[in-house]
């Protein structure tokens, strides 16, 4: 009996993929989210943390809501910022390393940011939320002016890549010499902030971090289709209707602005926007940016979650750096990538 067309069998193989795959980042978004309510230096039994949820009066409001859940929507929003800034600068660079981490964007919104910072601090001004997304902007926009004039140069995106290594190497380098220079008080609240960490963060920080994200989520979810045409390259592009000037100028800015709301609220952090959107590539074997815009975003947190979990419990009470943590599972992906990159050009 015939049960179908081959190319009706594997548009249904693709169906049920993108199906499952979107299945198997939801439940592990859930379930990631509640261990990380669950967990921690004072673990919580379920009917504790509904109660704690649910019950404005609870013993444990607290805990669960003004300690956790209060790191947990940051962890969800700025990680899937952070790989939706990765997917967007691969897509402009046209190299799945590439990375706001890697091209040192991350490490120049942290210069620009270090240096508002104490010259807000010394003068007794706390600084707003507004005012750390802007700072981290304006150095994540250096970056990438000194990343895209290499490029200009250079040919080869494997020399562009230590280009913008050595771009990260240098602005964090600055980044230490500014800091020593400031006060014992500010230095304790920068260097908290430079290892990076999702702690610390008050629910008017949540809304700011929202207010940025989504958004910025919405628009790139709107430029699939001109995003999937540049995929195929510029003449294609230019072919089907887009405008590559100004198709360019908003995959930067949009790359900058997330990148930037990220290093503003938890630090910089590594390797995310790199590892995540491979893996997702991986999962549902597209590259197709309606696929993979909202992939990368659920991937993102729910690598986030994963890895600020191990942060906080691993060795708890101390917690780790969630950069240190996501540099472990991160950096072997990005050495995968390169060797498979690798054996591809030899071939």
């Amino acid at each position: 009996m015939q049960t179908g067309t081959p190319e009706r069998n594997t548009a249904h193989g693709r169906q049920a993929r993108l199906i499952l795959g979107f299945a198997l980042l939801f439940v592990a978004l859930l379930g990631f989210a509640f261990w990380n309510i669950v967990a921690g230096s004072t673990a919580l039994s379920i009917p504790e943390v509904f109660d704690g949820l649910l019950n404005a009066q609870s013993p444990h409001r607290v805990i669960v809501m003004d300690v956790r859940m209060v790191r947990i929507l940051p962890a969800i929003l700025l990680g899937g910022a952070l790989a939706l800034s990765g997917f967007l600068l691969q897509t402009f660079f046209s190299n799945p390393i590439a990375g706001p981490f890697i091209l040192g964007i991350s490490s120049g919104a942290k210069l620009v940011l270090s240096v508002t910072m104490i010259a807000f601090l010394s003068r007794g001004v706390a600084v707003g939320s507004i005012a750390l997304i802007l700072a981290s902007f304006a150095g994540a926009m250096l970056s990438m002016g000194f990343v895209l004039a290499i490029s200009a140069k250079v040919k080869r995106m494997s020399m562009l890549i230590i280009c913008g290594v050595m771009i990260g190497y240098i602005c964090s380098a600055i980044t230490e010499f500014v800091i020593r220079f400031a006060d014992d008080s500010n230095i304790v609240k920068l260097h908290d902030w430079a290892m990076g960490s999702f702690a610390g963060l008050k629910w008017d920080n949540v809304l700011v971090i929202a207010a940025v994200v989504l958004p910025a989520l919405v628009l790139t979810f709107l430029m699939s289709k001109p995003i999937g045409a540049y995929q195929l390259g510029e003449v294609y592009a230019r072919n089907m209707g887009v405008n590559i000037r100004a198709f360019r100028i908003a995959l930067i800015l949009l790359s900058g602005v997330l990148s930037a709301c990220v290093t503003a609220f938890a630090g910089p952090i590594s390797f995310v926007g790199v590892a995540v959107p491979h893996l997702m590539r991986r999962l549902f074997k597209t590259a197709k940016p309606i696929v993979m815009i909202p992939a990368c975003f659920l991937g993102g947190a729910v690598f986030c979650l994963f890895c600020d979990l191990i942060a906080r419990t691993a060795f708890a009470p101390n917690e780790l750096s969630i950069s240190s943590v996501t540099a472990v599972f991160g950096a072997p992906i990005v050495i995968l990538v390169m060797l498979r990159r690798q054996k591809e050009g030899s071939r």
